[in-house]
């Protein structure tokens, strides 16, 4: 299972909110950058980057920010947030962003997340981020009536490779992710599942991985101190060589 520490970019600086309330918003820091190395320093690997400006625009707001953490090396980066032309998909992958990550795009405009995944193939992956079981839109603004892991299944179906699933109600509340949730998404064949929402402890970590979830995005609870990422990645190591022995 691989980690991913997340930074949520809001005006240039790396900020926190609570299930998506953009009224219920921490500052961590000004320098995001700083953020990315320190997570490095800790052995993280791979990083987890939300525009919030743009996923509530529809087009990126912090594009700048995003490539001077780019632009440092030594991370395998997704990136989210208001990216619903292909313009702007090129313009990441560009950059030397590893995977994008199609959200509102993939529910509203089916015919683009298809020519999308046929271009790019598994660089695209899609956000699915669930209230009470239902897609929500618009940086978590507005919630369709579509079932969100019946929309899973369809996304498997239309070549999808990686989904990135939320559950918005466990979103920076350092109460526990959930897990069932994650349970039935893995039993989608052929379906890579990436955790995130609410995860806050190693043996959740354990859990997901003995599951067989491919990541596992941790916010909140690693920048108040919950969980430590050199922890969290000696945890999945250990795990993993374990499966090999």
């Amino acid at each position: 299972m691989e980690l991913f520490p997340a930074i949520d970019l809001r005006g240039g600086k790396a900020v926190r909110l609570v299930q998506g309330d953009y009224d219920q918003m921490t500052v961590y820091s000004d320098q995001p950058w700083e953020v990315a190395q320190a997570f490095r320093r800790q052995g993280g690997r791979n990083l987890h980057l939300v525009d919030l400006d743009g996923a509530k625009e529809g087009a990126p707001v912090n594009l700048e920010t995003i490539r001077r953490i780019v632009s440092a090396g030594g991370f395998f980066v997704e990136v989210g947030g208001g990216i619903r032309t292909e313009q702007r998909v090129a313009e990441y992958l560009e950059m030397g962003v590893s995977r994008v990550i199609l959200g509102t795009a993939a529910v509203t405009d089916p015919a683009f997340l298809d020519r999308m995944v046929a271009r790019y193939g598994g660089r695209i992956v899609v956000g699915v981020d669930a209230r009470d079981g239902r897609v929500a839109t618009h940086g978590w603004l507005e919630t369709t009536e579509l079932d969100s892991f019946a929309f899973c299944r369809d996304l498997r179906r239309r070549g999808v490779q990686t989904v990135i699933y939320t559950d918005i109600s466990r979103d920076g509340k350092l109460a526990g992710t959930n897990l069932e949730a994650y349970r039935r998404l893995c039993g989608i064949e052929g379906l890579e599942v990436v955790a995130s929402g609410g995860i806050s402890a190693l043996e959740e970590l354990r859990q997901l991985d003995a599951m067989g979830v491919a990541g596992a995005i941790l916010g909140k609870a690693l920048y108040t101190g919950r969980l430590r990422l050199d922890e969290a990645v000696a945890l999945v190591q250990n795990q993993a060589g374990r499966r090999e022995r």
